[in-house]
């Protein structure tokens, strides 16, 4: 794709959302006049107050830093922001519609309705969203029904974020993909990443439909991989491997690569899931089978339950009127995302074998009330800890990492400790008194009577 060095370029995006609120802050960095619109004023007000909607670290900060600049605004006005605008971005959300698994194009396809009725000039609508392959087909049909003769192209642009790391994501990505064929619109595209690309990342210029399937293409692949390494995990248990040992060993290989080979109780979040599902849905649709894909969702959704019995075999069998502390709530570390997060699943399951359950997320609590009814939420860690029959780690959040295991075995009623992300070191552990339990190792077991001695020396 030519690159370009013209003026900023005033964009729209529709869409206050996470994708919307991150890609709009970055393009208002990377020196553009950004205008982010969204029907919700309560989240907009908030927005024009610095209150950000969603955990995202350093985003509070971006966003008041191009507020001041004078690069970024926030407004319930569409009608108002397209005029004079260049390029406007659907970033909209396409959850699974509940009757059938597919992608809901309801806020795409308003979106459009809406941008279609404010068209000035020409201007580029840009899918940020993740959409199935053919909905920029659908969206200019649309446009061009509301709006005949617009002078309009319609671009796939799918975003690559990771939450936790989506600033660092967009600012620096692997590449950029821009699917049209249209030349004036490509330019345009390639004006707003200018920047990027003389940073040197790559712009893959391709068909619409191409850039459509890659969004989906790629979420899957990364999600086998991760399925692939928890069955591994599993074998390694059973064998008397150590499945970290293993990952590296595997991901030295260049041609596989050591990202996403990390074992834990599943993937989870706002992508992997409905991208995999849709994935298969539009398969399903051109009698083309997608049989890894399926059979990586199914795997995935039974370790959850594989999990839930690791725990109860660290209790000794039975987790029946005791106390589990369970830290971290969020599908990952560093967003309080709790779609298709693996503690849905888990914590239900054994609180129905009888557990009692207190938690703690530094940043998921509020989202996972609602959704985890009976957990108790701990205002800290060692909350959660104090009394508690054994811990579990479900998060990889850093300061689980650096918990003080000593302190941890004194808190503990009995000192086992059941690490689903491989963040504790077993020999550390095994020093402060306590046994963990880990994905794809062997338990490190401890003489408890060590514990005791610990806790008389507390006391």
């Amino acid at each position: 794709m030519e690159r370009a060095h013209e003026a900023p370029v005033r964009i729209v995006i529709v869409g206050a959302g996470y994708v919307g609120l991150v890609s709009g802050a970055c393009l208002a960095a990377l020196g553009h006049d950004v205008a982010v619109i969204d029907r919700d004023a309560a989240r907009i007000a908030g927005l024009q107050a610095g209150i950000m909607p969603i955990y995202e670290p350093g985003l509070d900060a971006l966003v008041a830093e191009q507020t001041a600049a004078g690069r970024l605004a926030f407004s319930t006005d569409l009608a108002a922001a397209i005029p004079g605008s260049v390029a406007i971005f659907i970033c909209v959300g396409t959850p699974p519609r509940p009757s059938d698994g597919h992608a809901d194009m309801a806020n795409v396809m308003a979106a459009a309705a809406d941008i279609a009725g404010a068209l000035d000039r020409f201007a580029v609508v840009v899918l940020k969203s993740t959409v199935p392959v053919g909905t920029g087909d659908e969206v200019e049909a649309l446009i061009r029904t509301r709006r005949p003769g617009a002078d309009v192209a319609v671009v796939s642009n799918p975003e690559f974020l990771r939450e936790g790391d989506a600033i660092g994501d967009f600012m620096r990505p692997d590449r950029i993909v821009v699917g049209t064929d249209h030349a004036r619109a490509r330019a345009v595209m390639a004006t707003i990443y200018a920047p990027l690309a003389e940073a040197g990342v790559p712009l893959l210029a391709t068909s619409r439909r191409a850039s459509e399937l890659i969004k989906y293409a790629a979420n899957s692949f990364l999600a086998l991989k991760i399925t692939y390494i928890n069955e591994i995990a599993s074998l390694c248990e059973e064998i008397g491997a150590d499945v970290e040992h293993v990952a590296r060993g595997i991901g030295l290989d260049t041609r596989i690569g050591g990202k996403f080979l990390k074992a834990g109780p599943g993937f989870g979040g706002s992508c992997f899931p409905k991208d995999m599902l849709a994935l298969m849905k539009t398969a399903q649709d051109h009698g083309v089978p997608m049989r890894t894909v399926e059979t990586a969702v199914a795997v995935n959704d039974a370790r959850k339950g594989e999990m839930v019995r690791k725990v109860i075999r660290a209790a000794g069998g039975s987790v029946a009127g005791r106390t589990v502390a369970v830290l971290g709530l969020a599908f990952k570390a560093g967003t309080d995302d709790m779609r298709s997060a693996p503690s849905l699943v888990i914590l239900p399951q054994l609180q129905r074998h009888g557990a009692r359950i207190v938690a703690y997320d530094p940043a998921a609590m509020a989202n996972a009330s609602p959704l985890l009814p009976g957990v108790v939420m701990a205002p800290s860690a060692e909350a959660a800890l104090a009394g508690a029959d054994l811990t579990v780690i479900l998060t990889e959040w850093p300061e689980f990492a650096a918990l003080d295991l000593e302190r941890v075995a004194g808190l503990l009623r009995r000192p086992v400790l059941v690490d689903l992300r491989n963040l504790i070191d077993p020999p550390a552990a095994a020093r402060a008194g306590l046994t963990c339990h880990r994905i794809g190792r062997q338990a490190a077991l401890v003489d408890t009577s060590l514990h005791s001695a610990l806790q008389q020396a507390a006391e």
